[in-house]
């Protein structure tokens, strides 16, 4: 799940931020302690496989509970009757098969998003990667220039113990053409944020890369009904219309194009409704440039999930967006807010005090390695009404 977005993409981002740079902030986070470390891949893991590669994604199972996805593509969860006993499942919840043919969409498949009402029946959000140039299906070199992205949707019917793809694979969205078109560059939506809950909607945030006729950036994606993967539509400047169906279904056709919302330069690692003032927060990770003057883990508030205020900095480091050769021996990634002491299964609000979930991942020269720790951190959350 490592991606590098173009340079140019962090600096429109920035240049459209820097406009509401003079506007006072709407909350203030506070770390609050030092790190603890939740996994550690060297003493922790089941297999090779497992290291954390995605945001932590956590919810309340049926009996009371914890299960915490994050892990790589061969999925599997941290478990345990409260935060502070979490330890790895060797269950494989969702495998990844590898498959050649690019319309199975089930290459690489990571967890990245869940929603529950029960703790039994579980909606999954799912990243999919597509690697041509390991199926011999590229025309060029190059990992990103044969990379083809999609978000899928997968459910579990037994509390997050397994998890299965409808056939053929249900696509949320995907680029409105196939995986040969427009090789040699990284394509399509990916890194979908948790789902967070306002009335009777449900929403994620979305990046894409863009194509003729729709930018790239960040996309925010509405649904009435989120058991139905086909009521999702992307928010297009003015409404939730815009769709995009699987390409390589017969008359599957997408509609409209989605209005990337700023200032988010990068995946939004996830977003969280503050009890008290019904305010939003965003945490995500930026290499420096624009209105971020260093490279590291940011957070920003909303009112409405369309315009956010002006980032600030929540810890300094190198990034995943950041060349590794100058990043001293380690990076941050992946970071994820959850209270948990939030009401409900699906941990998507907040009150005074959070956790701040991310990862850190050692460098050895200019490779990123497999020596990775997911860790939490105490934050203290204050929103102005």
């Amino acid at each position: 799940m490592l991606l590098r977005l173009l340079l140019a993409c962090l600096c429109v981002a920035a240049v459209t931020a820097a406009a509401r740079a003079a506007e006072p902030p709407l909350s203030a986070l506070t770390l609050v302690g030092a790190p603890r470390t939740v996994f550690k891949a060297g003493r922790d893991a089941c297999d090779g496989h497992d290291v954390p590669d995605a945001p932590a994604r956590a919810l309340r199972e049926a009996d009371g509970g914890i299960a915490l996805f994050g892990m790589h593509y061969r999925n599997r969860a941290l478990r345990g009757r409260d935060f502070d006993s979490l330890t790895l499942d060797c269950t494989i919840v969702l495998d990844s098969a590898f498959k050649p043919e690019p319309e199975a969409f089930d290459d690489r498949t990571w967890i990245t998003a869940t929603w529950t009402e029960d703790g039994r029946r579980i909606e999954a959000l799912l990243h999919e990667e597509y690697h041509a140039d390991e199926h011999g299906r590229c025309r060029t070199t190059g990992v990103l220039a044969c990379w083809y992205n999609a978000v899928l949707a997968a459910r579990s019917s037994d509390g997050g113990r397994s998890f299965t793809r409808a056939t053929p694979p249900t696509v949320v969205a995907a680029p409105p053409f196939r995986q040969e078109v427009e090789q040699g560059r990284h394509r399509g939506f990916f890194n979908p944020s948790n789902i967070v809950a306002d009335g009777r909607y449900r929403y994620f945030y979305a990046s894409t890369t863009g194509w003729a006729g729709q930018p790239f950036g960040v996309c925010l994606f509405r649904s009435d009904d989120v058991s139905d993967p086909a009521r999702w539509r992307a928010y297009d400047g003015k409404d939730f219309s815009a769709r995009f169906p699987n390409p390589y279904l017969k008359g599957a056709k997408a509609s409209g194009a989605c209005a990337p919302v700023a200032p988010f330069p990068a995946p939004v690692g996830s977003v969280s409704r503050h009890r008290g003032t019904g305010a939003w927060i965003a945490v995500f990770q930026a290499a420096a440039g624009g209105v971020f003057p260093r490279s590291g883990i940011y957070w920003s508030t909303s009112r409405d999930l369309l315009a956010w205020d002006v980032p600030r900095l929540l810890i300094a480091g190198s990034t995943l967006y950041d060349d590794p050769c100058g990043s001293g021996g380690a990076l941050v990634s992946y970071p994820s807010l959850i209270d948990p002491a939030a009401p409900g299964r699906n941990f998507d609000t907040v009150g005074d005090a959070a956790t701040l979930f991310y990862v850190t991942l050692k460098t050895k020269g200019c490779e990123i390695t497999s020596d990775r720790d997911l860790v939490r951190r105490a934050v203290t959350i204050r929103v102005w009404p």
